[in-house]
């Protein structure tokens, strides 16, 4: 009898453990999509949101205020339109902008909020006009390569 009783404890420990472990790699990883805080949504439009995806995160400051909650092709416009969900607890002004930046190097992307100076705070609906879009490592590594490749070589002096 104890020695059962024994075995239910720590099986249960042993759940609990796995699905502490479980909730911190879905966390870490950016796939678990829970929050406890009240969110209103604005949307925006970008030319080019590279590897951007639903779920990441938006800062500003460094400080995660929201996440992106959508991604739609805009077939008028023929851009990005991003909906974004920002904790209540944070105003911003209606003219902030926003950047698509990528953490590190070759890092995950996220949305940057440069806040602006209006008097008025951005409210649930909103659009944000003022974007910049992402930077994208293959366009630079060709624009790179195509100057290089366009400027004239330099002169050779040849001394025998």
């Amino acid at each position: 009898m104890q020695r059962s009783k024994n075995d239910v404890w720590v099986g249960l420990f042993l759940l609990i453990g796995l699905a502490a472990v479980l909730f911190l790699a879905l966390k870490s990883a950016n796939l678990l999509q829970y929050s406890w805080s009240k969110n209103y949504t604005v949307t925006a439009k970008f030319d080019n949101i590279g590897g951007l995806k639903k779920g990441a995160a938006v800062k500003s400051a460094g400080v995660v205020v929201g996440r992106v909650e959508n991604i739609q092709f805009d077939g008028e416009s023929f851009q990005a339109k991003v909906s974004l969900a920002l904790q209540n607890q944070y105003d911003f002004p209606k003219d902030s902008s926003l950047k698509i930046l990528t953490s590190g190097l070759l890092g995950e992307q996220y949305v940057g909020i440069v806040a602006g100076a209006d008097e008025k705070n951005l409210v649930a609906g909103d659009n944000i006009g003022s974007t910049q879009s992402a930077v994208v490592l293959e366009n630079l590594i060709s624009q790179f390569l195509y100057s290089k490749a366009a400027d004239p070589a330099a002169p050779t002096t040849g001394s025998k």
